[in-house]
């Protein structure tokens, strides 16, 4: 069968990268092993969303179809050092409505799901997995492991950070583990949230409070190995008596309402994202610390940028040409990097123990606490307000 481009992978970044060529003349095919599944009660792998991917996401028609009640959005930041240094960021103070939502993987991922099933310019292969790959100066070859072969101008890989497409297509990747597990679960909390996300820089990790509707929350905790697996082993009561007292009670008594799970962090750098007839996206082109959140939002700024690209190509310049690609590799490689660069950064500067590092990190958090218009200037980056 024979497409303009063919996607591989239907997390994420694939399924809006798909939506947001909807109405396009682009002939799509999309291939993934399985369809997503709602979660039983509340996700524990949950999303901050900045404004920038609501924006994407209302483009494209998915953000109005998100059952509300399940949307939180995030009025506020208060960060603390592991030396009592404070940070903290307000949606007031920085002149927006919010500084983005926690939204449920499993839910956005069943409403793209159900909006691509009904789009008349793709074909959606699943369950179906590629078993070759090969190139020639017309076309990308992809074969599936039910023997039926794919055609297109452009394939792309958005099957993440293991690519099963950027490995066969020979694309390097540089792929540094932290030796650290990022621990989720969902709690309900005995004070109000009053929607505002919380993390402390601690010896032993990152932890992170992300608000949900009502009285929870979600939990991320970055911690070295072998604390995330004494953290998992925990009994439920157990487990929230210590996320509560890591978090200084701040909320009072927590109630663990999902069981706990754990991935391992690593950090992924990939030099060239794009060869002819080839691009990728999402965490298939890059990996970074989940610290800042900002994981789900480099993959839907991928998918924005290299949908706007392939729609606004005219008809008779070819869609897989390297010279084309490149400038979307140019036009994702600024702020990948430099979300990159700060989060693995900030990660190593809390958890090196040279004598006077503490005091000197603390110090430039509360010095930067202290300058409004450096602050706000932050955060109008982070959430993409330029």
């Amino acid at each position: 069968m024979r497409f303009d481009v063919v996607i591989v992978g239907g997390g994420l970044a694939g399924l809006s990268l798909a939506c947001a060529l909807r109405d396009t003349r682009l002939k799509i095919a999309l291939v993934e092993s399985r369809a997503p599944l709602p979660a039983e009660g509340w996700d524990s792998r949950v999303y901050a969303i900045s404004p920038a991917s609501t924006e994407f996401l209302r483009t494209i028609g998915a953000w109005k179809h998100l059952d509300n009640a399940r949307l939180t959005p995030i009025e506020a930041m208060k960060i603390k050092g592991d030396g009592g240094a404070r940070l903290a960021f307000s949606a007031y103070q920085a002149g927006v409505p919010e500084l983005g939502w926690i939204v449920e993987s499993s839910l956005m991922a069943c409403e793209l799901w159900e909006s691509v099933k009904r789009q008349g310019n793709l074909t959606l292969c699943c369950p179906a997995r590629p078993s070759a790959l090969e190139f020639s100066a017309s076309a990308a070859t992809l074969t599936l492991a039910g023997g039926q072969t794919l055609e297109s101008r452009l394939l792309v890989g958005a099957d993440g950070r293991d690519s099963w497409v950027r490995e066969a297509a020979g694309l390097s990747a540089i792929d540094t583990p932290y030796g650290e597990m990022g621990l989720v679960a969902n709690f309900a909390c005995e004070l109000p949230h009053r929607a505002i996300a919380r993390q402390w820089f601690r010896d032993d990790g990152v932890l992170a409070w992300l608000p949900l509707p009502g009285k929870r929350i979600s939990i991320v905790w970055s911690a070295p190995d072998a604390l995330a697996a004494e953290l998992l082993a925990l009994p439920a009561e157990a487990l929230a008596a210590r996320v509560a007292a890591a978090g200084g009670d701040e909320l009072g008594a927590l109630t663990q309402i999902t069981a706990a799970s754990a991935f391992p962090l690593r950090l992924l750098r990939v030099p060239t994202t794009v060869a002819r007839r080839l691009a990728l996206i999402g965490d298939a082109a890059h990996g970074i610390h989940p610290l800042s959140g900002h994981g789900i939002n480099l993959g839907y700024q991928d998918a924005r940028v290299l949908a706007e690209l392939l729609a606004a190509t005219p008809e008779w310049q070819d869609l897989g040409s390297e010279r084309l690609l490149l400038r979307y590799q140019r036009a994702r490689r600024e702020e990948t990097l430099l979300m990159q660069y700060t989060t693995d950064t900030l990660r190593r500067l809390f958890r090196e123990k040279l004598p006077g590092l503490k005091t000197l990190r603390n110090i430039g958090m509360n010095l930067t606490n202290a300058l409004p218009v450096a602050k706000n200037l932050l955060v109008r980056y982070a959430i993409g307000a330029f």
